[in-house]
C-alpha cells in the first residue's frame, strides 16, 4: 500500500449513458453464517480458516478472500480496462512503480462497478466483521509492479484510514516471482521486527487488514522479468483512534576529535589534497555548490589496502534496522583488523576535522577561522581566543566567509586552549559514524522522527567497480516533504564525497535492487560495495 495521501471520494456508482457494468461479489460475501464466523474470529483475534474466506490475527488482523468477483469475464474486463489507464512512474526512498489516477471518478464501466461495489455490497461486509463503521467512499487507484519495483516497509497510517484493501489481477504467479505482500512482527516499542508472512498474489484475490500502529508490511521486489503485478488498492475510512507517539531511537553516539596530528594526513591521503592551493580551491567551490567529490582521495595503495581488508571474513557484520527505517549491515568495530580501525581513527581524528574545516569553510576545529576571521592571514591559524563556534541555527551555506586553507601542518600537540572549548559541550565540534556494507535489498528511508539539523556528511566508499547507478545504492538528498532529488551521490571507488545539509534536507541511500547481481558475472566475489559514512557537527 504505498503512502498516499486521502484523495477525492468515490462515485457511489457507474454513470448512465455508457454500457454499463455490474459487478458480482463471491457467493461467502452474502452466506450470513460465514460472515458471523468471520465476525466473531476478527473480533477474539482467532483465526477462521475457510475455503471461501480466512481471517488471521496475526503479525496483525488480515483476511484473504479468493475468487472475490464472481464472475471471470468481469475480471478479466477490469483488467483489460485498468491496463488501458495512463500510469506515471513513481520513485523516492519507499517505492518504484507506476500508479494510476485516482479511481473515484473513473467513467470506464468496469471501474466504476467495481468501485460501487466496494462502497457498498464489500464496505457493508467488512462493517459487519471488522465492527469499524466505515464511511461509503474510499480511496481507490491501480499500480502496476514490474521488474524490480518495489515498495517497502511502512504501516499505511494516516488519519482516518482504518481498513486497507488489495484486489490482486496477476498472471499465474509464484513465490519466486517476488512481489509478495509481506507482513512484518513488531516489538514492544511499535517497530517492525521480521517477516513472518508472505502472501503470494493470485488472480482475483482481496487481502484486507486493519490499519494500525503495528499493520508494516511490504511489497517485495518484483523478481519476474516477464510478469506484471496489477492490483487495484485503497482504505476504506472511519472514525480515527487514538495512536501511541512514535518511538524515537537512539541516534550513533557523537564524540568530538581524537588527538592525532597533522602526520596521519600525509599517512593516508593523495598528496594533491595536502596543497594549500588546491584546499583553497576546494573550498571555493564547495561554497559554491555545498558539496563536493574529491577523487582518487586515498594513496593508492592505502586504498588497495582497504579494500583486501574489508573482505576479511572475520568482520562481524549486524544488520541495522528497523526495516521502516532503513536494512544494511554495519560493521563491530571491535572485530575489524588494525588498518580498518586506523581508518576509522583517521576519520576521527583531529588532523581530519581542521583538514575538512579548510575544505569547506566550516567551523570543525578551534583553530579553524570564524566568520570574522575571513582576512586572517594564509597559512596560520586563526586566534580563537574570545571567538566561539557559530551555532549550526545561525548556519547558512550561502553565509559562508571566504576563509583561506590552512598548510596541514599544524602543531602536533593540541593547544592547551582546546580544553577551555571542550569544556562547552555545544560549542565543541563532534562527529559520529559507522562502517557499512551495502548488497541485494539493502536501503535506507526518510522517516517521521528524522532529526533534521545542519551537518556535513561524508562518504567514503570501497569496492564499487562497475557499479551501476540503475542498481540503487546511491545516496539521494531531497527537500524535506518532497520527491524531486536536489543531488545523488554516486558510490565511486576511493571517492570522498563531502555534502553540507540544512534543516529543511533529507537523505536516503536507494533501494539496491535485482539488477545489481548482473555484476557477479565480472566480479564473482562481489555481492555489494562498503562505505564509511560520517557525519560532522559544527
Amino acid at each position: 500500500m504505498g503512502a498516499k495521501r486521502r484523495g477525492a471520494a468515490a462515485a457511489a456508482g457507474p454513470k448512465r449513458g455508457k454500457r454499463e457494468a455490474r459487478a458480482e461479489l463471491c457467493a461467502a460475501l452474502r452466506d450470513a453464517a460465514l460472515r458471523e464466523r468471520a465476525a466473531a474470529a476478527w473480533g477474539r483475534g482467532e483465526p477462521l480458516r475457510h475455503e471461501a474466506a480466512a481471517v488471521e490475527p496475526a503479525p496483525f488482523r488480515h483476511g484473504v478472500i479468493p475468487g472475490f468477483l464472481a464472475g471471470p469475464a468481469f475480471a478479466e474486463a477490469l483488467r483489460d480496462e485498468l491496463l488501458g489507464l495512463g500510469f506515471r512512474r513513481r520513485s523516492n526512498d519507499l517505492l518504484s512503480l507506476r500508479q494510476s489516477e485516482e479511481l473515484g471518478g473513473r467513467p470506464e464501466p468496469h471501474v466504476a462497478a467495481l468501485r460501487h461495489a466496494l462502497c457498498e455490497e464489500f464496505r457493508a461486509w467488512l462493517s459487519a466483521v471488522t465492527e469499524i463503521e466505515l464511511e461509503p467512499t474510499i480511496d481507490i487507484s491501480c499500480a502496476k509492479y514490474e521488474y524490480t519495483d518495489v515498495l517497502l516497509c511502512h504501516d499505511d497510517e494516516l488519519e482516518g484510514r482504518r481498513i486497507a484493501f488489495i484486489l490482486y489481477l496477476v498472471p499465474p504467479w509464484e513465490k519466486s516471482n517476488g512481489g509478495t505482500l509481506d507482513l512484518y512482527s513488531t516489538d514492544e516499542h511499535f517497530q517492525p521486527q521480521q517477516i513472518v508472512k508472505s502472501l503470494v498474489p493470485s488472480w482475483n484475490t482481496l487481502v484486507f487488514f486493519e490499519v494500525s500502529p503495528v499493520s508494516f508490511h511490504q511489497v517485495s521486489e518484483v523478481l519476474s522479468e516477464e510478469k506484471c503485478r496489477l492490483s487495484v488498492s485503497g482504505w476504506f475510512h472511519g472514525p480515527s483512534i487514538v495512536r501511541p507517539a512514535r518511538h524515537i531511537e537512539a541516534p550513533l553516539p557523537r564524540s568530538p576529535h581524537i588527538p592525532y596530528d597533522h602526520e596521519i594526513l600525509y599517512e593516508w591521503i593523495n598528496l594533491v589534497y595536502l596543497d594549500m592551493d588546491s584546499q583553497a580551491q576546494i573550498q571555493e567551490e564547495f561554497e559554491e555548490r555545498s558539496e563536493i567529490l574529491l577523487k582518487d582521495f586515498l594513496k593508492k595503495e592505502k586504498y588497495q589496502l582497504l579494500c583486501e581488508t574489508l573482505e576479511n571474513k572475520d568482520i562481524q557484520w549486524s544488520s541495522r534496522g528497523p526495516a521502516n527505517k532503513r536494512l544494511y549491515e554495519t560493521a563491530e568495530e571491535d572485530s575489524l583488523p588494525d588498518i580498518l580501525k586506523k581508518f576509522l581513527q583517521f576519520l576521527r581524528s583531529e588532523a581530519l576535522f581542521l583538514l575538512l574545516s579548510n575544505f569547506t569553510g566550516l567551523k570543525l576545529h578551534f583553530l579553524a577561522p570564524a566568520d570574522e576571521d575571513e582576512d586572517a592571514g594564509e597559512g596560520r591559524a586563526a586566534d580563537t581566543t574570545g571567538h566561539s563556534s557559530p551555532k549550526p541555527e545561525q548556519e547558512e551555506p550561502e553565509q559562508r566567509a571566504d576563509s583561506t586553507p590552512h598548510q596541514s601542518d599544524q602543531p602536533a600537540n593540541i593547544p592547551e586552549a582546546q580544553d577551555s572549548e571542550m569544556q562547552n559541550s555545544s560549542d565543541t565540534p563532534v562527529c559520529a559514524g559507522e562502517l557499512r556494507r551495502w548488497t541485494h535489498r539493502h536501503y535506507t528511508l526518510v522517516h517521521d522522527t528524522w532529526a533534521t539539523e545542519f551537518a556535513l556528511d561524508l562518504l567514503f566508499f570501497c569496492g564499487c567497480e562497475d557499479w551501476d547507478p540503475e542498481y540503487g545504492g546511491f545516496t539521494s538528498y531531497i527537500a524535506k516533504g518532497e520527491d524531486e532529488e536536489l543531488l545523488t551521490v554516486n558510490p565511486e571507488d576511493n571517492c570522498l564525497a563531502l555534502v553540507y545539509r540544512d534543516k529543511e534536507t533529507m537523505k536516503f541511500v536507494k533501494y539496491i535492487n535485482h539488477h545489481s547481481l548482473a555484476r557477479l558475472k565480472k566480479h564473482p566475489n562481489r555481492t555489494g560495495f562498503w562505505d564509511f559514512s560520517f557525519v560532522y557537527y559544527e
